[in-house]
């Protein structure tokens, strides 16, 4: 067969993926009676295009699960999407507007039929673009959160809570998304880590019935004061000791408002004086329930000032313009004693980036504290194991300060709450209405009463912490025990089978989001742990350290590196620097570093497969010797793949597979074993570099799964489904130490002369003597012959006239007579004993130094011995061999 000279991947990945497809092997089938190994992936959002955090994610998952299948597990990798609510329907309403269609012109049901056509046309584009990554899906079972079955099983759940007294309807100070018009948890409201600028408004009010008392308050948001319903100073504030009580004038609307005394106020922070907004200030909100204040709510749903805030001028007008015009009017009627400008933290929406406005609402909770505990403990005790470990104390930090989760969201696209009222506001909790009908009836004994569902739909993360459960469909109605509460168990062997997962991979960025929920989930309604390990990946930014952004320009299109580079080439060049937890700086030369890699094994079966194999001739010793030394390699970098891998060091894992491939297969083994050109190769060394070249495919797989499917068809005849995708993984077997270290020091050997030969300009053909001051190289001297070009191996007591070449302590003496410049000779030998003087005196000074001696590790003491013995013999070598040419 003639191959390319170099590996075309636009070839080769469209055909295997589909015949791996058609041949059903991404497929798991929970009757197979292996050990299942299972993956859920997490699932993108349906408006996701595929970015390089989904490259990472997705290769890590499908590095895994290769493996896995390849171990004989029952490998099921679950794919799937999420509905996204915030997300989805924002996508919606563009569309919409392009169409010159307002939401608000539609009835909810109209909307929800343009969300599912927008869903259906690009819903699933993200998981076509998953498959050009070579993602080993089992596809048959992909999911989506609002899938029927799925979207039942989410009211399931909301009612069963609710049930249990979990879920309660509260009126709370929640985080207000102006441009989503929706509320987000406390998880979607992100700051700048070095904070935001911003400015402090010193601001005076009259107090009432005084010619000309004052008092200053500080606040960042003046747009509020109209909102403002007293002034609180600290109780211990001698300064405020005379007003509290008295009453003050808010200006332009002369509301009278109190002077209260209350210790959250920091005597310290501007002016000590705090003006009390409950409507707009979670914190404001507090003081307010503790000193019985009423609440003026002034800021629209939309971020828009309303009437009560009793100045005409601003109603209906952006809050942040306002703000600057109420500073301007503060400003000319005497109220603004300062502006500094200072650094603070400002929350903002994860998904629209618009600044959170703190607003007091009727919403959905769900009490996190009792539900959380055994999440909480399952971590803490390693039942479910996060990796990297250093992430444990973020997740208990956030789980021992749990708050209530706000569920509900001001939206259409979702899973609607299953809550029922009536026109007075009396409302029960049903999966049907049919069944709050019923509920209704029984509860409230009213005739003739019209139900009305509620118009919210639930928060995304409230559907998608039931991900591990309902991709395996637990929450039917032959499953799921309304009694309990509980599913039950050995009613569905997929999820009996498949549950608890093995790995979650995941970002760090949703540990609290999903991961602490889903785990609350599997405890609550599997009574098992939902994954037994973790695996946190880092962020992938750009050489710079900044996170890849549309806006910065500075992410790559996944899609386009793939079609340039192919897909093994963009899966080994994300992990090739991407240890868990920590985040990955992206360069391209990492891909193109993929790609020559790529090359490297495509050209060393090149080179094999262009061998004549003759069968009658005997095995040579040097090709002995390579197969019993490669084969110790591969041994012992098995154990070293499998020992990265029960640690989640794919990149580790990785790195040991190139050194493994570039450097002890195509660099030293083969060369080994190549045969003299125009000349064939014994069959029983063929034989063999067959079955090691399998073994190195078979590592590599997981990794690069196009071209190792493509050379394994190719190295030997196969029989059908006899492929990669489903070989065994190699068992590590009898490392010999002895011959690696060896063979470690005779390489060492080799690339000296050959560094010596390019030095002296000499040609590689050319054959040369070696003397050795010792005998053991003798077992090794048929490689060291062959890959240096010698002609001879000298040894005894007389050391010859050459250059000599240290490797270790022993000496090695290459015979250059008649063939170098002995002047120049000398005079690298004399500097070469120069810099081993100095370097012998550095070690002397610090072993004389009584202080580093008494304070030293025993083994650093050893260490700087061993240095100052080698040293010595090395000096000892080359003045030998300068005495040699004088």
């Amino acid at each position: 067969m003639s191959l390319a000279t170099k590996y075309n991947p636009a070839e080769v990945e469209d055909k295997w993926y589909q015949y791996w497809m058609q041949n059903g092997f991404f497929k798991a089938d929970s009757n197979s009676g292996k050990e299942p190994f299972c993956i859920v992936i997490p699932p993108p959002n349906v408006t996701g295009v595929l970015h390089m955090g989904h490259m990472l994610n997705n290769t890590i998952q499908d590095v895994l699960i290769r493996k896995a299948r390849m171990e004989g597990k029952e490998a099921c990798w679950v794919p799937g999407t999420d509905h996204a609510s915030i997300a989805t329907e924002a996508k919606v309403v563009q569309m919409l507007r392009e169409k010159g269609i307002k939401k608000s012109q539609l009835t909810r049901d109209e909307f929800l039929n343009y969300a599912w056509e927008w869903k259906e046309k690009y819903g699933g584009i993200i998981l076509e673009q998953l498959k050009k990554l070579g993602a080993s899906c089992d596809w048959d079972r992909t999911s989506f959160t609002m899938d029927p079955d799925y979207y039942k099983a989410v009211i399931r759940v909301f009612v069963d809570l609710y049930n249990k007294g979990y879920i309660y309807r509260g009126q709370r100070m929640i985080n207000w998304d102006v441009e989503a018009k929706t509320t987000v948890s406390n998880e979607e409201v992100l700051y700048k880590e070095d904070g935001e600028r911003s400015m402090l408004y010193s601001i005076r009010y009259k107090v009432k019935d005084t010619a000309n008392e004052w008092i200053t308050i500080a606040t960042q948001r003046p747009e509020t004061i109209m909102g403002d319903v007293a002034i609180a100073v600290n109780p211990t504030d001698e300064r405020y000791q005379h007003l509290i009580g008295k009453k003050i004038l808010v200006p332009f609307i002369n509301r009278e408002i109190p002077v209260i005394a209350d210790a959250y106020v920091d005597k310290e922070f501007g002016t000590g004086c705090l003006k009390v907004t409950p409507a707009h200030d979670v914190n404001d909100y507090e003081i307010g329930l503790r000193h019985n204040l009423p609440i003026i709510d002034t800021i629209n749903d939309d971020g828009t000032i309303n009437e009560k805030s009793e100045l005409p001028k601003f109603f209906g007008k952006d809050r942040f313009a306002v703000r600057k015009e109420i500073v301007k009017d503060l400003r000319e009627a005497g109220h603004l004693v300062k502006e500094e400008e200072f650094v603070t933290r400002i929350g903002r929406s994860e998904r629209t980036n618009s600044v959170i406005e703190p607003k007091l609402s009727l919403q959905w909770f769900i009490k996190m504290k009792e539900i959380s505990k055994q999440a909480y403990d399952a971590v803490e005790g390693d039942e479910i194991k996060l990796h990297p470990a250093k992430f444990k104390n973020t997740y208990r930090h956030w789980m021992e300060n749990v708050r209530d989760w706000c569920i509900s969201r001001q939206l259409w696209w979702g899973h609607r709450i299953p809550a029922w009222y009536d026109e007075t506001g009396n409302y029960v909790v049903a999966e049907t209405e049919e069944e709050a009908y019923k509920i209704y009836n029984s509860k409230f004994k009213i005739q003739n009463s019209k139900l009305v569902q509620d118009a919210d739909v639930l928060d995304t993360w409230a559907s998608s912490w039931l991900w591990p459960i309902e991709v395996f469909g637990g929450f039917k109605n032959e499953y799921f025990d309304k009694t309990t509460g509980k599913i039950i168990p050995g009613k569905n062997k997929d999820l009996d089978f498949f549950y608890p997962t093995n790995v979650l991979v995941t970002a760090p960025e949703i540990l609290f989001f999903w991961v602490a929920r889903m785990i609350i989930a599997g405890y609550e309604y599997m009574d098992k742990k939902p994954f037994e390990h973790v695996y946190l990946t880092g962020i992938v930014r750009d050489k710079q350290g900044r996170k890849m952004s549309k806006s910065l320009g500075n992410s790559p299109d996944p899609l386009a590196l793939i079609a340039h580079y192919g897909a093994d080439a963009v899966r080994t060049g994300m992990l090739f620097s991407s240890p868990a937890g920590n985040d990955l700086l992206y360069d391209e030369k990492l891909v193109e570093q993929g790609r020559n890699f790529a090359n490297k094994i495509w050209n060393a079966f090149r080179l094999v497969k262009g061998w004549e194999v003759d069968g009658t001739l005997p095995q040579p010793q040097v090709c002995s010797i390579a197969s019993e030394w490669f084969e110790s390699k591969l041994n012992q970098s098995l154990l070293e793949i499998n020992d990265h891998f029960s640690k989640f060091r794919m990149s580790d894992a990785l790195q040991t597979v190139y050194k493994l491939i570039w450097d002890d297969f195509c660099a030293w083994y083969l060369e080994m074993i190549k045969p003299e050109y125009g000349k064939a190769i014994d069959a029983v060394t063929f034989q063999k570099t067959v079955s090691l070249f399998e073994s190195v495919l078979k590592v590599l797989h997981p990794f690069m799964p196009f071209i190792t499917e493509e050379l394994w068809s190719e190295l030997a005849s196969r029989k059908p489904k006899e492929n990669i995708i489903i070989a065994s993984w190699p068992v590590p077997g009898l490392i010999n130490t002895t011959l690696i270290n060896e063979a470690t020091e005779a390489f060492d050997l080799i690339a000296q002369v050959r560094n010596l030969r390019n030095a002296k300009g000499m040609s590689p053909k050319e054959s040369l003597t070696l003397f050795s001051s010792r005998n053991d190289i003798q077992k090794l001297w048929p490689l060291v012959r062959k890959l240096s070009n010698l002609n001879e191996l000298l040894t005894g007591a007389e050391k010859p006239t050459g250059t000599s070449l240290l490797v270790g302590t022993t000496e090695y003496i290459v015979v250059l007579e008649g063939k170098i410049d002995v002047e120049k000779e000398k005079e690298a030998i004399q500097k070469e004993i120069a810099y081993l003087r100095g370097f012998l005196a550095s070690v002397d000074k610090k072993l004389s130094n009584e202080k580093f001696v008494a304070g030293a590790p025993a083994q650093v003491l050893e260490l700087e011995r061993k240095k100052k013995a080698d040293a010595e013999a090395k000096i000892k070598s080359y003045e030998d061999a300068l005495l040699k040419l004088t």
